[in-house]
């Protein structure tokens, strides 16, 4: 009997147990009534919840009579971590009324839950319990209020927790670097590493994380390789999980020789830094590499996601060769990603660019659950391919089943009558988008809405149009204007409207050719000419080249 007692103790002490064991381990502690000791019932309940199978840890929590405050913990966050939070947040008022109290890290895990489940109002109400249970100045309960409110937008209240706190530990200090960071603070969260070296504390990887992963716009990449070169200097660079998020850096900078640089000096880089690699050269046009460096990550035995898929569908829509995205649908049917909305809609929409439309509508009546992408995917398609009314009925369709359009909607709505010369219908979904559903008219709105105008002849009505706009009106806007008095020979009008594009964006050729081509179409060679000879090296656009 003392054996055996040695191998339950040794096989409960194991991070991880198989569903089989665990359930042998239950038998064995349920005939030698251990499982009324809440330490073995704890143990149990662990490794049921790592195998998903909360039915059976929430009977032996059920059947445990004495319940410490480990037993409540594990079962609380076996709920949180399957985000089943109606039931985590059940027990947790269950163990307030219990004579068992709930201790920092019940607290811990109860505010991260609301904070997955966007539950302000919960957060709130917790962060009272955490005062009224005098834990308010914990560094473990801190750190999950600090995290918590960042990642639901109220970063100043995260400060006002963080500064609470007399002698913040590491983790807090992350913590508050990874809110200004989530909530898009790069400056403040640079301001607070600095005052953190300043107090003599080291940051560690996660601090290098946190920091590194505001730095999301392109301007900031000079600050980003000064935190690379940081982070060489405390020999950082080959952690794995620092030299990912230096590899998404460059690439969402578009600096991908030096995220290949990084990415090179990785041992075993994991999917999320593939992914950032693939990414940055599927967003920076060059789909032929992200295809390549997708094959050569399938090679090393690493499976694709969902979002990584999409990107590489969409990089290949770029492309409009059917041949790599049709391998990509093999792919995505052979593990079993058909049934994901961004893979299906990414499909769609790579398909219809392609030049196969009736592939990309077959891919829609294969979903079986729709969402608003979905249905935004297919009357895009139908619209590139100038088939208007077919994308009407499945805007009338998407109302019908109760879904609510969107910006991208409208766009895709916009677009199908700018390709069919449907000005009357353009008109009238503009005012339906504004009136009907209360979406503001974006900048790609409006530029659909005076190409509609303007190639109905309507340009005298365009042009009043856009000066009725609150200033700045964005440059695209004049431009789908002038192109459009390019296309009909308005002259007069092309010359005020490029002369103000001129004026705002000297930098920019493509106004000086279109009026240089209406002055051409005039008959006005001289300054036709004037204006070419004017342009600089820079400008000149690259002579365009055909496979054909």
């Amino acid at each position: 009997m003392c054996i055996q007692f040695r191998s339950l103790l040794l096989e409960l002490s194991r991070l991880h147990q198989r569903l089989s064991k665990t359930q042998q381990l239950h038998a064995l502690i349920t005939k030698t009534h251990l499982s009324h000791d809440p330490f073995y019932a704890t143990r149990i309940i662990r490794f049921y919840a790592i195998n998903h199978d909360l039915f059976s840890a929430r009977n032996l929590f059920d059947e445990t009579p004495h319940r410490s405050v480990y037993l409540w913990n594990s079962i609380i966050r076996a709920y949180a971590t399957a985000h089943k939070f109606t039931d985590a947040f059940s027990l947790f008022k269950q163990m307030l009324c219990s004579e068992t109290k709930p201790d920092n890290f019940t607290f811990a895990c109860i505010l991260r839950g609301c904070a997955e489940n966007s539950d302000v109002l919960g957060l709130r109400l917790v962060h009272g319990g955490v005062v009224v249970s005098s834990l308010g100045l914990d560094h473990i309960v801190s750190s999950a209020l600090v995290a918590g409110y960042s990642k639901l937008g109220f970063v100043d209240e995260a400060r006002l927790v963080f500064n609470c706190i007399g002698d913040p530990d590491l983790v807090l200090w992350n913590s508050m670097v990874s809110g200004y960071g989530f909530c898009g603070y790069w400056d403040k969260g640079l301001e607070l590493f600095s005052l953190m070296r300043s107090e003599g504390k080291k940051p560690d990887g996660y601090t290098l994380v946190g920091l590194i992963s505001s730095l999301v716009d392109p301007s900031l990449l000079e600050i980003g390789q000064g935190v690379h070169g940081f982070c060489l200097k405390l020999g950082f660079d080959s952690i794995a999980h620092i030299g990912s998020v230096l590899v998404s850096m460059y690439s969402r900078c578009k600096c991908l020789d030096s995220a290949l640089q990084v990415f090179g000096s990785l041992s075993q880089p994991d999917l999320v830094t593939w992914s950032a690699l693939i990414t940055g050269f599927a967003q920076s046009g060059n789909s032929e590499k992200s295809l390549m460096f997708f094959k050569k990550m399938s090679a090393e035995g690493k499976k694709a996601d969902p979002i990584l898929l999409a990107s590489l569908l969409a990089a290949t829509a770029q492309l409009a060769i059917v041949g790599p995205g049709s391998e990509l649908h093999c792919y995505v049917l052979r593990h079993g990603f058909e049934s994901e909305i961004m893979v299906s809609s990414a499909l769609i929409d790579m398909y219809s660019k392609c030049g196969f439309l009736r592939l990309g509508i077959k891919v829609f009546d294969s979903i079986l659950e729709r969402n608003t992408v979905s249905y935004n995917s297919v009357i895009s398609g139908l619209g590139l391919h100038g088939l208007a009314s077919e994308a009407f009925e499945i805007f009338k369709e998407m109302l019908e089943k109760g879904f609510e359009p969107g910006e991208s909607t409208f766009s895709a709505l916009l677009c199908a009558c700018c390709h069919s010369g449907l000005a009357k219908e353009g008109r009238e979904y503009f005012r339906r988008m504004k009136d009907e559903f209360g979406i503001s008219p974006r900048i790609e709105h409006y530029v659909y809405l005076i190409k509609l105008l303007g190639m109905a002849g309507e340009l005298e009505e365009a042009y009043s149009f856009i000066q009725s706009l609150p200033e700045p009106v964005d440059s695209s806007v004049w431009g789908a204007l002038l192109s459009c008095c390019d296309a009909l020979g308005n002259s007069e009008l092309a010359e005020v409207i490029a002369h103000k594009l001129i004026e705002d964006k000297p930098e920019e050729s493509r106004y000086r050719v279109m009026l240089s081509n209406v002055y051409a179409g005039d008959g006005r060679w001289d300054e036709a000419k004037k204006l070419r000879d004017g342009m600089n090296a820079e400008m000149r656009k690259m002579a365009g080249i055909s496979w054909i």
